[in-house]
């Protein structure tokens, strides 16, 4: 026998794994191709199929197999798996992906790697055995410490990065403190526009991260877009670097304000738990209302 050792242990190894796949003596009225010298037929070395004990016979088969018809061993073993798969299944005992994994490992110590038994959709197709994961619950004071260092970060990163990675952020930010966005907030040129719901209002949100500070332009063309929509609608501008004041006193000179705004030590103050972002959204809102101010820190209304 020209094969090593090594090779002959594989085999009885691949024998145990393979002993429930199909029968060896099917009854006289069943099928007989479907059975293990059914599949050494089918490939054309029935006449290596010795009989007798159904593990020995089959642990022989594949011996003589790599010993005297090596060419067809990777042709025996997919016959003998699509042959098992079906078998199996009409046995409500169907082969398992982790049952072709294991071998597909097997197969590649006696020298081969099958492809159609490596492929991907094939061992998609096929039932686990294996238990679905535990899914464990991230507290909500733990995703906010994720989000505290993610925006510390974020000031770290150039410029055409951070716009996309601001959005990220600010997805997972109202999805944290309960403000599911009513559409995904997207990026559009350097702004992020999106919207959100809080107490039965609805707020478009624009966002900005840019070197300098948010100007009466910008505050007035978001308004514009504000009073377009529906007479309940609200708006929330944040500008990372914050505001110029002639911009906010230009801003909210002579008309009534439909939007509040909020800078980037604001959302620092949140994150570090000392308000919570729908509170802070409610404060600013009731302060506007109040006073006609777009924009008030939340360090100074935390103190009132």
């Amino acid at each position: 026998m020209s094969i090593d050792p090594g090779q002959i242990q594989t085999a009885t190894k691949i024998a145990d794994l393979i002993y429930d796949f199909l029968p060896a003596n099917p009854h006289p009225y069943a099928d007989q191709s479907i059975s293990f010298p059914g599949c050494a037929n089918k490939v054309g070395i029935g006449g290596l199929w010795r009989g007798g004990s159904k593990k020995p016979a089959v642990s022989q088969l594949l011996r003589d197999t790599l010993d005297r018809a090596r060419d067809k061993f990777c042709i025996l073993m997919i016959e003998i798996v699509n042959t098992a798969i079906l078998y199996r299944s009409n046995k409500n005992n169907p082969i398992t992906k982790e049952e072709i994994e294991l071998l597909n490992k097997l197969i590649t110590e006696v020298g081969f790697k099958i492809p159609e038994l490596w492929d991907n959709k094939f061992l998609s197709r096929l039932p686990s055995n294996k238990p679905e994961p535990i899914k464990v619950e991230t507290t909500n004071a733990e995703l906010i410490a994720t989000l505290h260092k993610e925006y510390i970060e974020l000031s770290s990163l150039e410029p055409h990065r951070r716009g996309y990675a601001f959005q990220d952020f600010l997805v997972k930010m109202f999805t944290a403190y309960g403000l599911k966005p009513k559409s995904a907030f997207r990026l559009v040129g350097e702004e992020i526009d999106g919207s959100f719901e809080i107490n039965g209002d609805t707020y478009l949100l624009e966002a900005k991260w840019q070197a300098s500070l948010t100007g009466q332009k910008d505050l007035a063309a978001f308004s514009m877009k504000v009073s377009g929509k529906s007479t309940w609608a609200r708006g929330l501008f944040i500008s990372y670097t914050g505001y110029t004041l002639d911009g906010l006193e230009a801003f909210a000179r002579g008309k009534q304000t439909n939007m509040i705004g909020m800078d980037g030590q604001d959302l620092f103050f949140i994150l570090d738990g000392k308000l919570k972002l729908d509170e802070a959204i409610q404060i600013k809102a009731r302060r506007a209302a109040e006073t006609n101010e777009f924009f008030v820190s939340v360090f100074t209304l935390s103190d009132r």
